[in-house]
């Protein structure tokens, strides 16, 4: 039985935010919020809606804390030669590591909420407007008057691969520990929490030290070699330290030049608190340590676009496969199915992000 009039309307509105609420759909449609309910009740029935958003509950709530800035990627028409002018082709989109990986989360179906800071501009409402519309919930970040929306803007060879990247994030320097107290009331009721590096190191501090000591499954990505360094030295608490290989070398205070390296580096991190350590290595794939065992993973075949947001969609998969109760082998594995759709994609978040071509695309490379 195709759905009807009413029916269409409710789907519509549902696929464009999953997590719209039965009050909502009534406003938006001009029925009953009485009627909703049967309507939904009789597509779930029917098995058009799998009830993957509605049988979610606030015990599942991820909750991502970090960037969320204005990117702009230029793409080099040619081979780029440094002290040079370039032609480029520019694009502008949603970015910061935080904002991307929630909104990879919020893609595969998951109950996710952004807590960023931006500036009283246009870029800004803009960033949580879009980011809104992919399913995340953006009512906890916060608008600083005096402050610019953070910036990030990359260089891109022919190849996709970055050349070099500009980043203006001083309003983060802003995103001090009493916003987040404030906020933790929210927090603590969620299931993990995910977190960047771009907050100031006392904040940084003030996140891992509560979810330690309230049970909080704690993610961190450190973004990048220079924020690595603000990382507490002890991370009890940590669940799971997800850097590349430059941000690895910084934690562990050594070279990774083989996966024996790499290995030896985890294993220095994991001494430092953290209960896992997951190294993502390009081309290379990912080496990960956890307490009963490392192993090296390689990358899924992919024909490379663009790399911007690849480790980011990594972060994502990897997470939605521990919050789906996976082990650490196959949440790596998932990781590395959500990078290579980001790679494949002129996105920083892939479009064609689901948590079902995860899986198949591990079944089809099994």
């Amino acid at each position: 039985m195709e759905p009807t009039g009413k029916e269409e309307q409710i789907l519509h509105y549902i696929r464009l935010n999953p997590f719209i609420s039965q009050q909502e759909l009534a406003e938006k449609v001009g029925i009953s919020r009485s009627a909703v309910a049967g309507y939904i009740a009789s597509l779930t029935k029917r098995g058009i809606i799998k009830g993957r958003a509605y049988v979610l509950s606030e015990e599942a709530l991820i909750v991502c804390i970090g960037g969320a800035n204005l990117d702009r990627k230029a793409h080099s028409k040619g081979k780029v030669r440094l002290h040079s002018s370039n032609p480029v082709t520019v694009t502008e989109a949603c970015g910061g590591v935080a904002r991307n990986v929630a909104e990879n989360l919020g893609r595969l179906g998951c109950h996710v909420s952004l807590i960023t800071c931006i500036g009283d501009d246009s870029e800004g409402r803009w960033v949580l407007k879009e980011t809104q519309a992919s399913g995340v919930d953006v009512s906890r970040s916060l608008m600083l008057p005096a402050e610019r929306t953070g910036t990030y803007t990359a260089l891109l060879g022919t190849d996709g691969e970055m050349v070099i990247s500009l980043a203006n994030m001083d309003i983060y320097d802003r995103f001090v520990p009493e916003m987040l107290a404030e906020r933790w009331s929210f927090i603590a009721g969620a299931k993990a929490v995910f977190l960047d590096t771009n907050l100031p190191p006392a904040s940084l501090s003030y996140v891992i030290e509560r979810c330690r000591d309230e049970g909080i499954p704690l993610y961190i990505d450190p973004v990048s070699s220079a924020k690595a360094a603000k990382l507490p030295e002890r991370l009890e608490g940590v669940r799971a330290l997800l850097p590349n290989r430059e941000e690895a070398e910084i934690l562990a205070r050594m070279k990774i030049k083989t996966l024996e390296d790499c290995r030896t580096a985890c294993e220095r991190i994991r001494a430092r608190g953290a209960q896992s350590v997951v190294v993502t290595l390009g081309a290379r794939g990912v080496c990960y340590a956890a307490e009963d065992g490392w192993e090296h993973l390689p990358p899924l075949p992919v024909e490379v676009v663009d790399v911007t947001g690849a480790g980011d969609s990594f972060a994502a998969g990897f997470l939605y496969g521990v919050m789906q109760g996976e082990p650490i082998p196959l949440a790596c594995r998932l990781g590395l199915a959500a990078a290579s759709l980001t790679l494949a994609s002129e996105h920083s978040v892939s479009p064609r992000m689901q948590a079902e071509r995860l899986y198949e695309q591990i079944k089809e490379r099994s």
